[in-house]
């Protein structure tokens, strides 16, 4: 599978770089890295997704006050996989779990170490949506809980939440890398009884569960809101991430109490957010 590498070099990197994942997320973009220079953020989008002419109208005509430069390069399969290993550094959450890849050392002085070879998708924690979920799983009570990660990724949220106790736990993601790389690291984690699916909020079905997780992006959590709050009962919880504190939030809470969910709390981390809401 190929990717486009978006490389942006900003005049001054804040709040610019948080401001600019957003609107290429929005674009397509599904993976993002700090380059050597702190000015400069690294993007990526799988070859079938680019649009060269959105791109280019998105970082010429944001109407925005920084001057953006930026270079657009083809990466190939390997040459992903060579970046990430050159970059990749394990992560240490709340003292209490420790995310490394299959090269780094293991610790045995932690609840829970996961172990995640991120490839193309998303989710290795170092992302603070993901960071945010993560503090969140830890906190809350999974022990038997029926739970659905939407939007997988790497599978990471799923596999600390099954560590957690979760049972049965689903996960979809509607990239088949992501796909294929979750049901690898649940091989390495021990969790292989995580059901693993390819789609979109349509391969939820009739399931119903006590616990969402959906780190996403708001357009595509506003748009699926309704088949997530179908496949929850009265309690149900309801984690989102994915999207930014001031008019993503929301934006997001408006969309929730239309359909019925309350707002529970909300986490914050360099203005990326993670929500929690229940239904009624």
């Amino acid at each position: 599978m190929a990717y486009y590498e978006i490389k942006l070099t900003f005049s001054q990197p804040e709040p610019w770089k948080d401001i600019f994942t957003a609107i290429l997320g929005d674009a397509g973009c599904d993976s993002f890295m700090d380059g050597d220079d702190e000015n400069v953020l690294l993007a990526y989008i799988k070859e079938e997704l680019y649009d060269e002419a959105a791109i280019r109208d998105a970082l010429e005509n944001h109407g925005m006050a920084v001057e953006v430069k930026y270079a657009v390069s083809k990466v190939q399969e390997q040459d992903w996989n060579a970046v990430w290993e050159a970059n990749y550094e394990p992560v240490m959450l709340c003292g209490q779990c420790y995310i490394r890849a299959p090269f780094h050392e293991p610790r045995t002085d932690v609840p829970y170490e996961i172990i995640i070879e991120p490839k193309m998708s998303f989710g290795t924690a170092h992302h603070e949506t993901t960071s945010l979920m993560i503090e969140y799983i830890l906190e809350e009570d999974f022990s038997g809980k029926k739970v659905l990660d939407m939007g997988s990724g790497t599978g990471v949220l799923a596999i600390l939440a099954h560590k957690r106790g979760a049972r049965p736990v689903t996960a979809i993601d509607n990239d088949k890398w992501a796909y294929e790389n979750n049901l690898e690291n649940n091989v390495r984690n021990h969790t292989e009884d995580i059901t693993v699916k390819l789609g979109d909020a349509g391969a939820i079905g009739e399931e119903v569960f006590d616990v969402i997780i959906a780190n996403i992006n708001r357009n595509i959590l506003l748009n699926d809101m309704p088949a997530y709050v179908k496949s929850m009962k009265k309690g149900s919880e309801i984690f989102f991430s994915g999207f930014y504190n001031g008019h993503d939030l929301d934006a997001i809470k408006k969309r929730a109490h239309e359909l019925g969910l309350s707002f529970a709390s909300f986490k914050e981390k360099n203005n990326w957010v993670a929500a929690k809401f229940y239904k009624n």
